[in-house]
């Protein structure tokens, strides 16, 4: 996260800082795709591990 994110944007207040944190969280989970996921995201891949077992 430091790496992608932080030093990526200026910010100029902890609120600013917070709604920065939980939209890369966001999109860390639901939109980053993984190729060692078979191409989708972490929730992409854990939905249908669950879905699989059902």
């Amino acid at each position: 996260m430091k790496i992608c994110f932080i030093k990526k944007v200026e910010l100029k207040s902890i609120e600013e800082l917070k709604k920065e944190i939980k939209e890369y969280i966001h999109y860390y989970n639901n939109e980053r795709i993984r190729l060692n996921l078979k191409g989708k995201s972490p929730v992409q891949y854990r939905t249908l591990s669950y879905q699989n077992i059902i």
